[in-house]
């Protein structure tokens, strides 16, 4: 569903709309599922990932919360994150980052945890050793920087410079 529905819509022959959302049946019939399955994903999901809207129009339809490298306007507006944030990654990366700083790549937005422990668990998505850094989320609110909150509780930025980090 994330290949689908965040990075690769057209390879199942989906157009999301500007905010990313595809009518459920449509992702039915993509992935040949039944909504049994699609309601098991979307709600066992540790990451609430997906979140599905029943429009004005009677549609239902569904959406990756973030994480997209398609574009997509999540309409999400700015909002004041708490004093630290945390990112989880690879323990091998964590140099370049502490002289780069966190930045998004392919996707919109660096995604950022409210807890370590949920920080911990995203960085052990790659297997490996786990390094846990803060962001001074608080300090960079203060310098202009925006985040935003996504629908599932995870904070995003534009880029996090490595003046706001530490490990």
């Amino acid at each position: 569903m994330s290949l689908a529905l965040r990075h690769r819509p057209e390879r199942f022959g989906l157009t999301p709309d500007p905010g990313g959302w595809v009518p459920v049946a449509d992702l039915l019939g993509a992935l040949r599922i039944g909504r049994a399955v699609l309601d098991a994903v979307v709600a066992g999901n540790d990451k609430q990932r997906f979140a599905v809207v029943r429009g004005a129009d009677g549609v239902e339809r569904i959406r990756a919360s973030q994480g997209h490298s398609i574009p997509v306007d999540l309409g999400l507006a700015p909002a004041p994150p708490p004093d630290r944030l945390y990112h989880g990654t690879s323990g091998a990366v964590v140099p370049a980052i502490m002289a780069e700083g966190l930045r998004r790549g392919g996707r919109h937005h660096v995604h950022l945890s409210p807890d370590v422990e949920t920080a911990r668990r995203v960085g052990a998505r790659r297997g490996g050793p786990v390094a846990i850094l803060t962001v001074d989320a608080a300090a960079m609110a203060r310098d202009g920087h925006l985040f935003y909150r996504s629908a599932n509780g995870v904070w995003l930025a534009d880029a996090v410079p490595a003046a706001y980090l530490s490990s």
